[in-house]
């Protein structure tokens, strides 16, 4: 890392502190030296945070507590307290409780974040059901993060070392996603998806693969029609804009056959397409990036696991890389950024004479 990036401030919201949240948060700073990466922010509850290392009996986890963001020290893991009074824990138990100060930790991060007080955002798991109120009324954090920053066009973006998948349709049941098809929006989304591989992934000509709505794509339209009305104009509509794209590509022997690795990212019609496989083949360091936004915003590729919480078993490993790689685009931003910025005006010799 560089020394630039090893300034970067990373805003980490607690999650559902009843899952599986705060353990990979304190296994992954546990090592210190992720400290040479960035500096982290916890939004959320040193009391919290407390109570979770004492349950996991990880001694090496020591913290700085803050007011705010203000009195936030290099290179050191810093806490903000969103809320001071006592939260009853049930560790493994969905409850509105631990949802409601889930929102509490992402509001005050995102309030900073807008701020630019913070430089990217990290968020640990929540439970969508339990988080719901008058406040929080969205599918998951990739819908509030395009709410709070304007961003009408955005994608999920599954990231890792072996593959990157992004979808259409995000949480949407599957009974609404051929209503949601369309072809402006595939080729929406097709164009996020080749502007963030350059500027957030520094390839400079990305090539893109798009699926098929139907088994075998539809088949020429012997299966479904989708392919030929929708999803082929897009392709061409994108391709006749400079963006290599290909497809659309019948997704069970699309991965089956490797041929995915012959490109910098996927395009899936809809969720379980395109997370089955990338589950399947990175879900140990998975990212979930949501692109297309003015900021950086990362996750873990996994939920809450209530099932393992609280027993020390968790893996660390995605949020770990998850942390990373919001330090990795927050850097290739602004190197994209400077590289591509407007040249002054050039003056030639004797244009003032």
């Amino acid at each position: 890392m560089s020394e630039h990036e090893g300034k970067i401030k990373i805003g980490i919201t607690l999650g559902d502190f009843n899952g599986v949240g705060p353990e990979v948060i304190i296994k992954t700073f546990a090592d210190t030296r992720m400290l040479q990466v960035c500096t982290p922010i916890i939004y959320g509850s040193s009391k919290a945070l407390s109570f979770h290392r004492k349950t996991l009996n990880i001694a090496e986890f020591n913290y700085t507590t803050l007011k705010s963001i203000k009195e936030v020290i290099a290179r050191k893991l810093n806490v903000i307290n969103c809320w001071e009074e006592e939260t009853k824990i049930d560790i493994g138990k969905p409850s509105p409780i631990a949802g409601q100060y889930a929102f509490k930790s992402i509001e005050a991060a995102v309030k900073d974040l807008k701020m630019g007080l913070i430089d990217a955002i990290v968020t640990a798991p929540i439970d969508k059901k339990t988080i719901q109120s008058e406040s929080f009324k969205f599918a998951g954090h990739t819908e509030y993060f395009a709410e709070q920053f304007e961003a009408k066009n955005h994608l999920m973006f599954l990231v890792s070392d072996k593959l990157r998948v992004a979808t259409v349709t995000g949480h949407v049941s599957i009974k609404n996603v051929v209503a949601q098809l369309s072809i402006e929006k595939i080729v929406a989304k097709i164009r996020i998806m080749h502007d963030s591989l350059k500027r957030d992934f520094g390839i400079r000509k990305p090539r893109i693969a798009v699926l098929g709505l139907n088994p075998h794509a539809g088949d020429e339209g012997v299966i479904g029609s989708e392919e030929n009305d929708i999803i082929k104009p897009a392709i061409k509509q994108a391709a006749d804009g400079g963006i290599v794209a290909y497809g659309p590509y019948s997704a069970d022997g699309f991965f089956a056959t490797g041929n995915y690795k012959k490109f910098d990212a996927v395009l899936a019609m809809y969720h379980d397409q395109g997370l089955i496989p990338f589950k399947t083949l990175a879900f140990s360091n998975g990212v979930n990036f949501t692109a297309g936004l003015p900021i950086v915003r990362t996750s873990p590729d996994h939920g809450t696991a209530y099932d393992i919480a609280g027993k020390g078993i968790a893996s660390e490993d995605s949020f770990r890389e998850s942390v990373y790689m919001a330090c990795d685009i927050f850097s290739k931003r602004i190197e994209y950024d400077e590289a591509n910025a407007k040249p002054l005006a050039f003056s030639r010799l004797g244009n003032d004479r």
